[in-house]
């Protein structure tokens, strides 16, 4: 993994020598210098591609690292909203790197395509930095994939799917964390669950909604899945503990069920499945639990070191944290 891209693997896939990658670098067109065009243009085609980015500083220092660490972000980590879901990563990423002795150098550049950032692109700068930490909800799994198959070195935050290859990951346990609260709720009685969100698609939805389904069948309790559902859906179903993945769902829930004079938990418990990434009321204190998300940033930095150092691929989950609200009890009507 942390292998740096050379001007030698620049002339091995262009078919040339590295000299005139050099040259095709400098621009040397001096001193009786002659490179056909179509050397030349097949030299800028593997570098346009692989993103390659020659480091100055690195040559003088014989390949020692830059001491710059870089983070790319997939989608805006600095929103006008109060879910400001992501800069708790980011103080955990600033607090790491200081502790490290580097600089952080923040992506943003990445033209996006159909909506979505990219990592490679024409005017890609990755390979300034050491190494790349990735936040984002959802990592394109092509970006991915080059980035393992090229040797980029990189950390990813949040638990990745293989991509060609293992992918160096600090994620959070989320099936642990949802199977304790459904522990939790069977406990005080609940038998009928429903899990409103999305559940597939990012690893994050997926892993939450895996540990659900573990934890409904271990107890042999029923389980709804429903990626969107209304309180009167929820109540026909007699479902007595609903499981959000979005906290603003669970508390438009819990508001709800309060305008229909209901009681939050004796009528209905609503759990949180995480952290608010849209605007969510201050008045629900949810019962769910808590992403690790300051920790990550700080382990994240501390795994990309290990890849810069050891060519290792670290992958590690965090335990998320029990949060201890008000829309959690034992239900006044079970049958």
């Amino acid at each position: 993994m942390a292998k740096r891209l050379t001007q030698q693997d620049i002339a091995r896939m262009a078919g040339v020598s590295q000299a005139t990658v050099s040259l095709v670098l400098n621009n040397r067109t001096d001193g009786g210098v002659r490179i056909a065009p179509d050397t030349r243009a097949r030299v800028l085609e593997v570098i346009r591609r692989t993103g390659y980015v020659a480091n100055p500083i690195a040559r003088r220092l014989h390949d020692q690292r830059n001491r710059i660490l870089g983070v790319f972000t997939y989608e805006a980590v600095f929103p006008s909203t109060r879910a400001d879901f992501y800069q708790p990563f980011l103080e955990g990423i600033e607090e790491q790197a200081e502790v490290a002795g580097c600089d952080l150098l923040l992506f943003t550049s990445a033209k996006a395509t159909g909506g979505k950032r990219r990592i490679f692109s024409d005017d890609s700068r990755i390979r300034l930095a050491d190494g790349c930490v990735l936040l984002g909800r959802s990592i394109d799994r092509d970006d991915l994939a080059q980035l393992v198959t090229e040797a980029v070195p990189f950390v990813s935050i949040g638990r990745r799917d293989d991509a060609g290859g293992p992918v160096p990951h600090i994620g959070a346990d989320y099936p642990a964390a949802v199977r304790d609260l459904v522990d939790r709720a069977v406990a005080l009685g609940h038998r009928r669950f429903a899990y409103v969100g999305a559940g597939t698609g990012a690893e994050s939805s997926a892993d939450r909604l895996r540990g659900f389904k573990q934890a409904v069948a271990a107890h042999g309790v029923e389980g709804t899945y429903v990626q969107f559902a209304g309180l009167a859906q929820l109540l026909d179903a007699g479902i007595t503990c609903v499981l959000a993945e979005e906290v603003s769902d669970g508390a438009a829930l819990v508001l709800a069920a309060r305008e229909r004079g209901l009681s939050v938990p004796g009528d209905l418990s609503v759990l949180m499945l995480g952290a608010a990434t849209r605007p969510a009321p201050d008045d629900v204190r949810l019962t769910g639990f808590r992403i690790p998300r300051r920790e990550m940033g700080r382990r994240a930095v501390q795994a990309l070191t290990e890849v810069l150092e050891h060519g290792t691929t670290p992958q590690e989950l965090l335990v998320c944290e029990f949060v201890e609200g008000t829309t959690l009890g034992p239900h006044t009507a079970l049958g």
